[in-house]
């Protein structure tokens, strides 16, 4: 009888074991890795006929240091249109989209550069850092600010031959959709303009917290938040949007990396995981092409 108990069992243990490893097998063959989100931030200094060296310097060396970092989506901040036009056509790869600060193609663009094979455009936006945040070009009569926004959807295109996520008849099916939002943004700077920085973080929590979701079927989308601040980190503007080491509200982002030294940052929102930051040290036998470094971040967005 021992025997035979014995046998039963190990024959069971073999037919558990045979099933479980295929189980494991198929399961680990479905997993979706993940898909890396690659975004710089960039104050391209406003081409200033009395900043050294002259935009039409500096213009091939910014080239050269995007083409560099191939980064999927960029904000940048203070682009004539001279400078976004320039941009836009030597990095033929990418799609802008942005208007100056007192509308149209006047002052200086919040653009967002984003890859045209990687991501299509859901909608577009933007709005005032001013007590009437509708109406463009409002706030002060001089150096107003505003904020860019996007939502994009990841392209999900299959492989020629490979099946694609969707069934036949997907009327309804939600769960394949991938998108995120991209808000970019400048603060206003000086002394005087602390409060103005204060309310443009709580304007830009409250329009962030009011977007991160389509509908209440659909999972919270992921937000990043780009731009030049004019602060640094622990600031009162800063801790509005971050909170401080006690902070445990949901509706918070978080800093890619802390460097108390900047004030040009990546923040985000969701189930996304830091793969890698930078200040992005280029220069050409020590003349930079701006007077701010990009911050280059790389995010993973969790597989389905």
């Amino acid at each position: 009888m021992r025997i035979s108990s014995f046998l039963i069992t190990f024959f069971l243990f073999g037919l558990w074991f045979s099933d479980h490893r295929a189980t494991c097998q198929t399961n680990t063959g479905d997993i979706d890795p993940g898909i890396k989100l690659k975004i710089m931030t960039y104050n391209l200094k406003f081409a200033s006929p009395d900043f050294s060296p002259s935009w039409q310097v500096r213009r091939e060396m910014q080239i050269d240091l995007i083409r560099k970092y191939n980064p999927d989506i960029i904000g940048t901040q203070e682009g004539l249109k001279e400078q976004i036009d320039y941009l836009a056509d030597h990095l033929p790869d990418y799609v802008v989209i942005g208007e100056g600060r007192k509308g149209g193609d006047d002052d200086e663009h919040m653009a967002i550069f984003f890859r045209r094979d990687k991501f299509r455009l859901r909608e577009m936006q933007s709005f005032q850092l001013s007590e009437t945040p509708e109406i463009i070009g409002s706030g002060p009569e001089v150096n107003p600010r505003m904020v860019t926004w996007v939502r994009m959807a990841l392209i999900n295109r299959p492989a020629e031959g490979e099946a694609g996520p969707y069934p036949q008849d997907y009327r309804g099916h939600w769960e394949n959709t991938r998108e995120f939002y991209v808000f970019n943004t400048h603060y206003f700077d000086g002394r005087k303009d602390s409060l103005a920085r204060l309310n443009a973080s709580r304007l830009i929590l409250r329009r962030i917290n009011a977007l991160d979701r389509f509908g209440s079927w659909t999972p919270e989308r992921p937000v990043f938040l780009l731009g030049d601040f004019n602060c640094r980190p622990g600031s009162p503007p800063y801790n509005v949007l971050v909170g401080d080491r006690n902070s445990y509200d949901s509706d918070l982002l978080s800093n890619s990396f802390v460097d108390q030294t900047r004030i040009d940052w990546i923040l985000y929102k969701g189930n996304l995981k830091v793969l890698k930051y930078e200040v992005v040290d280029y220069n050409v036998n020590g003349v930079y092409p701006s007077d701010h470094k990009p911050i280059y971040v790389e995010f993973e967005l969790p597989g389905k």
